[in-house]
C-alpha cells in the first residue's frame, strides 16, 4: 500500500504543479513542489526505472518542475521582469553545469570500473588509486545534482527575486561540486594505462609467489561458493591467491587474509604470468569462464565444488575436464561412478569438508523447540527443480508456527534468481515470520500483562549468521535435496527432506542417498508429525550416513584436505 501511494503521488504531483503555476497560487505551488521532491525520494526504484523506459526519466521530471516554476514567475511577475529572465538563464546554466559534473563523475567511475585488474590484500600503493569521492558529488540517488533545483523552484514560490537568487546559489554549488571532482579525476587518469596497472599488480603477485589458486567465476549472489573456502585455504599450508573474474565479487567475500585479484579479461588472465609459480588451481563452480584458467599450462586442476549433494551438479559431466575431482566422502565417489559421466575413479579424491569443524555435535533435547528451514533454490532448469518453496514452503512454515516452535528461515542465496514464484513464496514466509514476531512482541508488552510467547523467529537473509551457526542453534532441520542436508549430518541432529517430486519413499531414498537417515515430508506435509513428535529412531543411521557422506572423523577433514594439496606438488 505504501508503494502504491508513493507511485500515485509521484504521477499526480506534476500536473498539479502546472495547475498551481498557471492559477497562479504560490502557496499551493510551494506545497505541491515539496510533495513532489518527497515523492521522488520515497518512490520505488523499480518504478522510477519503468518511467525512464517510457521517456519520463528523472531529468524530464525535474525539468517539468522547473518549467512550472518559470510559468509561476511569468504569471506573478510578468515575462518582461528581469528576474524572470535571470531565473530562466540560471536554470539553463544549471543544466549545463550539471552536464559537466555528470561527465566528470562518469569519467571517474568508468576509469575505476574498467581497470584491467583489481586487488585486495596486495600492496598496489604505487598505482596511487584515488579514494571514492563522497556519494553526493557523483550520483545522489542516481540524479546527480538535480535536487539543487529546489532552491530556484521553491524560491519562485516566494518571489521572482528569490527564484533568481536561488538559481544563482544552485549554479555556484554546481560549479563547486564540479571543481571538487576534478582532483579525483586527475588522480585516476594514470589508471587508464592498462599495461602499467597490470605490470604493477604482476610485480606484487610475483613477490608473493602463489602456490595455489582458488578460482571463481559467477554471479554476485553466488559469491558464497568461493567464500566458504576462504577459511580452509588460509589453513591449507600453501600460499594461496584468490582469482576472480567478475567485478564487484571481491567486495562480497568478507574478511580474508588471502590476496585477491580480479581479472575480467580472458586475454589479460591468460597473459598474467605472475601466476606461473602456482602448481594447483582449485575450482568451486562449473562455469564457462573456467576454460580460460584451464588453458594456462603448468598447474594441476581440481574441482572442489561448493558442497556435496545428490543434485546433478555434484556429478556434472563438465567435471571430466579437470585433472582431479575432490569430494567429501565415499558418497561423492559413488555419484560419479553411477553417473558414468567420464570422470575416472582414480581421479576422484575424498578430502572431507573442513568447513564443518565448527558444527556442534551435541544432540538436541526433547521436545524440539527450534526448527531450521533451509530450502534450496529453483535451479538453472526445471530438471534441477528441488526447492520446496513454491510447492509447500508457506504451508510448512504456517504449520510450524501453529505448533509454537521457533523457526529459523535460511533460504538459498540464489532464491528467486530464475523463478519469480520462488521469490514470492520466500517473501510470504518472511511476512509470516515477521507478523508472528510482532504478535509475540505485543503479547510480551507490559500493557498486555507480559504473558505472551518469548519465541523470536529468525530470518537469515544475508551472510550472518552463517549457515553453520544456524545448525548449532537448531534442534532439527527441514531441507531440500542440497548440500545443506549433507553438511547438517555433521551435527548428528535429526532432519527431514522434502519430497517435492512425490516419488515413492523407497525410490526417493535410492535416488537421493542423503535422505536415507531423515524423515521425508511430502507435499501434504505428511512426515512433519513424525519429525517433531515421534521418537528419534534414526540416530545410528545418521552416524553411518555421516561417514558415508562426509568421510571418517580420523584423520580430520583439514588434514585430509592438506594432504591432497601436498600431493599435487609431488613430482614438481
Amino acid at each position: 500500500m505504501r508503494r502504491l501511494c508513493a507511485i500515485a503521488v509521484l504521477l499526480g504531483v506534476y500536473p498539479l504543479l502546472l495547475i498551481t503555476a498557471l492559477w497562479p497560487s504560490p502557496l499551493w505551488f510551494a506545497a505541491v513542489a515539496v510533495v513532489s521532491y518527497a515523492a521522488e525520494l520515497v518512490a520505488p526504484r523499480s518504478f522510477l526505472a519503468v518511467l525512464s523506459k517510457v521517456h519520463l526519466g528523472a531529468t524530464l521530471r525535474f525539468t517539468i518542475r522547473e518549467m512550472a516554476a518559470l510559468l509561476l514567475v511569468a504569471r506573478t511577475a510578468g515575462a518582461d521582469s528581469p528576474w524572470f529572465i535571470a531565473l530562466a538563464a540560471g536554470l539553463f546554466a544549471m543544466h549545463g553545469v550539471r552536464a559537466v559534473q555528470t561527465g566528470l563523475a562518469v569519467r571517474l567511475r568508468h576509469t575505476l570500473a574498467q581497470m584491467p585488474v583489481t586487488t585486495r590484500n596486495l600492496d598496489v600503493s604505487e598505482l596511487r588509486i584515488p579514494s571514492e569521492p563522497p556519494e553526493f558529488l557523483t550520483n545522489y540517488r542516481g540524479v546527480r545534482f538535480l535536487y539543487l533545483d529546489a532552491l530556484p523552484v521553491l524560491g519562485a514560490a516566494v518571489s521572482a527575486t528569490a527564484g533568481a537568487v536561488g538559481a544563482g546559489v544552485a549554479l555556484l554549488l554546481g560549479l563547486a561540486g564540479s571543481a571538487a571532482l576534478l582532483p579525483y579525476v586527475r588522480r585516476a587518469e594514470p589508471l587508464t594505462n592498462a599495461a602499467r596497472v597490470l605490470e604493477v599488480v604482476e610485480r606484487q603477485v610475483r613477490a608473493y609467489e602463489p602456490e595455489v589458486v582458488l578460482y571463481f567465476s559467477g554471479v554476485p549472489q553466488g559469491a558464497y561458493q568461493v567464500r566458504m573456502w576462504l577459511g580452509t585455504m588460509e589453513r591449507a599450508g600453501r600460499r594461496t591467491i584468490v582469482v576472480l573474474r567478475e567485478r564487484g565479487i571481491a567486495e562480497l567475500l568478507g574478511a580474508t587474509s588471502l590476496p585477491v585479484v580480479c581479472i575480467p579479461s580472458s586475454a589479460d588472465l591468460m597473459g598474467f604470468h605472475a601466476l606461473s609459480s602456482a602448481r594447483l588451481c582449485l575450482y568451486v563452480a562449473n562455469v564457462g569462464k573456467n576454460i580460460h584458467m584451464l588453458r594456462i599450462q603448468g598447474m594441476r586442476s581440481a574441482f572442489i565444488g561448493h558442497g556435496d549433494s545428490d543434485k546433478e551438479a555434484s556429478f556434472n559431466p563438465f567435471s571430466k575436464v579437470y585433472d582431479e575431482v575432490w569430494v567429501a566422502g565415499p558418497a561423492g565417489r559413488d555419484r560419479y561412478r553411477k553417473a558414468r559421466v567420464g570422470v575416472r575413479d582414480e581421479n576422484v579424491h575424498e578430502v572431507g569438508r573442513p568447513q564443518l569443524d565448527g558444527v556442534s555435535h551435541e544432540g538436541p533435547a526433547l521436545p524440539y523447540m527450534t526448527v531450521l528451514y533451509a530450502p534450496t533454490w529453483e535451479g538453472w532448469t526445471d530438471d534441477l527443480y528441488h526447492t520446496s518453496l513454491t510447492t509447500m514452503g508457506p504451508r510448512l512454515v504456517k504449520a510450524l508456527l501453529e505448533r509454537g516452535v521457533r523457526v529459523i528461515y535460511k533460504p538459498h542465496p540464489l532464491t528467486g534468481h530464475r523463478d519469480k514464484a520462488a521469490r514470492r513464496a520466500g517473501k510470504k514466509i518472511v511476512a509470516m515470520l515477521e507478523s508472528a514476531n510482532l504478535a509475540n512482541a505485543k503479547a510480551r508488552h507490559p500493557s498486555s500483562g507480559g504473558a505472551g510467547s518469548r519465541i523470536t523467529h529468525l530470518i537469515v537473509a544475508g551472510q550472518q549468521p552463517h549457515l553453520y551457526e544456524c545448525f548449532n542453534n537448531a534442534d532439527v532441520m527441514i531441507g531440500d535435496i542440497s548440500s545443506v542436508v549433507s553438511d547438517f549430518l555433521a551435527s548428528g541432529k535429526p532432519y527431514a527432506v522434502t519430497n517435492v517430486s512425490g516419488m515413492p519413499d523407497r525410490a526417493f531414498a535410492e535416488r537421493y542417498p542423503s535422505s536415507e537417515a531423515g524423515v521425508l515430508i511430502g507435499q501434504d506435509l505428511e512426515g512433519l508429525d513424525v519429525l517433531l513428535d515421534g521418537p528419534d529412531t534414526l540416530a545410528e543411521a545418521r552416524r553411518k550416513l555421516r561417514t558415508y557422506q562426509l568421510g571418517p572423523d580420523y584423520p580430520d577433514a583439514l588434514t585430509r584436505f592438506r594432504r591432497s594439496v601436498e600431493r599435487a606438488f609431488e613430482g614438481w
